[in-house]
């Protein structure tokens, strides 16, 4: 048992890690003619040998781009109380009812990354797919989304087992 709880708490840190990469590297979006890479807070260029932030395009609808950037920072707070949570019911709650708030703080971060990369997928870059493509952030945000679903099926499921 103590090496399944080991495991999942493994798979936790990793998906905390994937939210926090998701939400802050600047890769969501990657321009194919020079190589700028577009996050969901700014846009960079290669200029004299650095890089520079610039404001994204006023083409990007304001109202989406806030929604996506509150879900995924959202998604990586439920994500870390999770953890918390997890460690803190390992100490004081009786068997049965361990890890099921654990697995819903999992749950609200899978559905706030799921929500993130959702918005971001259906409306931005629609029309620019010959411009550019998605970045490693975008690829890691349903990874994450993945991860975290596995996560919280596996609390639930171990309560389950647990109780009896």
């Amino acid at each position: 048992m103590l090496i399944l709880l080991a495991a999942i708490f493994v798979l936790h840190i990793a998906c905390i890690i994937i939210l926090l990469t998701a939400t802050i590297d600047n890769a969501w979006w990657v321009i194919s003619a020079g190589n700028m890479p577009t996050d969901i807070w700014a846009r960079w260029v290669f200029v004299n040998n650095s890089w520079h932030s610039i404001d994204l395009p006023s083409t990007y609808p304001e109202s989406y781009l806030q929604a996506v950037q509150a879900s995924s920072v959202l998604a990586c707070i439920f994500s870390i109380i999770g953890i918390f949570v997890f460690v803190a019911q390992l100490f004081t709650l009786p068997k049965g009812q361990r890890f099921l708030v654990s697995g819903v703080f999992q749950f609200l971060a899978c559905l706030c990354i799921m929500i993130a990369a959702s918005i971001y997928t259906d409306r931005f870059h629609t029309n620019e797919q010959s411009l550019g493509s998605y970045g490693h952030c975008f690829i890691l945000a349903w990874i994450a989304f993945a991860l975290t679903f596995l996560s919280s099926i596996i609390y639930f499921v171990l309560r389950k087992k647990t109780a009896e």
